[in-house]
C-alpha cells in the first residue's frame, strides 16, 4: 500500500524521479496538513502536533507564494487540483 506522500509524489511529478519540485513539496505538505488536521480533530489539547500542523502550513504558504512568483498558470493549476482556497 502507497502512503499519502508516495501518491502525491506520482501525482504531481514532472518526470519519473522528480522528489522535490515545488509542486510535489506542495501536494506532499497538503497530505500531512490534511493528516494532522484530522488528528487534531480528535486530540484537542495535543499542542505539540497544533504547533507541528502551524509550521507545515506556514511551510506550504512559503513553497504557494514562490510558485506564484515563478509561474502563475502552474500555480493556479496547483491550487485547484489540490483544492486549496485562495
Amino acid at each position: 500500500m502507497m502512503s499519502q506522500a508516495e501518491i502525491a509524489i506520482s501525482e504531481y511529478r514532472h518526470h519519473p524521479t522528480d522528489t522535490g519540485s515545488s509542486e510535489v513539496q506542495i501536494a506532499q505538505l497538503s497530505a500531512r496538513v490534511r493528516h494532522l488536521t484530522e488528528h487534531m480533530k480528535a486530540n484537542r489539547t495535543d499542542y505539540a502536533t497544533q504547533r507541528g500542523l502551524q509550521m507545515l502550513v506556514g511551510k506550504r504558504r512559503r513553497l504557494l507564494d514562490y510558485l506564484r512568483r515563478v509561474d502563475v498558470g502552474q500555480y493556479q493549476n496547483l491550487i485547484e487540483r489540490l483544492g486549496l482556497r485562495r
